[in-house]
C-alpha cells in the first residue's frame, strides 16, 4: 500500500514538471531551457534513485514486519507448549505426593501390623510357657494319682494328657475308664474326649476352671466313673 502511495506521488510530480517546463519554454530562452532541462533530468534521476532506495526499504521493511510476526507466533506457541508442559509437571508432582503419601500410610499400617503380631506371639508365647509349666505340674502328680486312685497318666499328641483309671469296676479290674485333658487358648482346662461318656462332664470342667482345684476335679470324675459302673452292674 505504501508503494502504490509513492507511485501516485512520482507521476502527480512529473505531470507538473511538464507543466512548468511548457510554461518556461514561453518565457525563457532555448539556452536556458536546455540548462533547466539537464537539470530537470537530473532532478528526475535523483528522485527516481531516491524512490527505488525507498521502495526497497519499505518492501525490506514488510519482510521484516513479516519476520517479527513469525517469531511472535513462535514465540506464543513456544510460551503455551510450555504453559501445558508446566501444568502436565504439575499433575505429575500431585500424583507423585499422592503415592507418597499412600505409601506412608501403608508403612505405618506394616508397621502397626508387625506390633501387633508381636504383641500376639508374645501373649501366645506366655500363655504356652504357662500351659507346660501346668502340664508339668500334673505330671508331678502322676505318682500320687497312680498309688491313691489307681490312675495312669500319659502325655499325648498336641500337649494332651490321658488319665487311665482301672479298678473301677469289680467284675473287670483292668477295664479302663479314660478321659483326655488339653490346655485351651484362653489357658483353662478342657477335656477333648471321654469314654464312657459322662453326662456330668461338662460341670465337673466348668467347676475346675473356676475353682483351679485340679486334684479334686479327678477324683470328682473317678466318683463319676464308679457310680457309673455300679448303675451298669446293677
Amino acid at each position: 500500500m505504501a508503494n502504490i502511495k509513492t507511485e501516485d506521488e512520482i507521476i502527480l510530480f512529473e505531470r507538473e514538471m511538464k507543466e512548468f517546463w511548457t510554461k518556461l519554454k514561453s518565457i525563457y530562452g532555448t539556452e536556458q531551457i536546455n540548462q533547466t532541462l539537464a537539470l530537470r533530468d537530473s532532478c528526475k534521476e535523483s528522485i527516481k534513485a531516491l524512490s527505488e532506495k525507498w521502495s526497497k526499504k519499505l518492501k525490506e521493511g514488510d519482510l521484516m514486519i513479516d519476520k517479527i510476526k513469525e517469531y511472535s507466533n513462535e514465540i506464543l506457541q513456544q510460551s503455551q507448549h510450555i504453559s501445558e508442559n508446566q501444568e502436565h509437571l504439575t499433575e505429575i508432582k500431585s500424583n507423585l505426593n499422592q503415592e507418597e503419601e499412600q505409601k506412608k500410610d501403608l508403612t505405618n499400617s506394616i508397621q502397626e501390623l508387625k506390633e501387633e503380631l508381636m504383641k500376639k506371639k508374645e501373649i501366645i508365647s506366655s500363655k504356652n510357657k504357662a500351659a507346660k509349666e501346668r502340664v508339668e505340674r500334673l505330671c508331678k502328680s502322676k505318682v500320687l494319682f497312680e498309688e491313691r486312685l489307681g490312675l495312669e497318666i500319659r502325655r499325648i499328641h498336641n500337649e494332651q494328657l490321658q488319665f487311665i483309671f482301672r479298678h473301677i469296676d469289680h467284675k473287670d479290674p483292668d477295664k479302663p475308664y479314660v478321659f483326655t485333658l488339653s490346655i485351651n487358648e484362653q489357658g483353662d482346662y478342657e477335656v477333648t474326649s471321654c469314654t464312657p461318656p459322662l453326662d456330668c462332664i461338662a460341670e465337673l470342667q466348668l467347676k475346675v476352671r473356676e475353682t483351679n482345684n485340679f486334684s479334686a476335679f479327678v477324683a470328682n470324675i473317678r466318683k463319676a466313673f464308679t457310680a457309673l459302673s455300679y448303675k451298669y452292674s446293677a
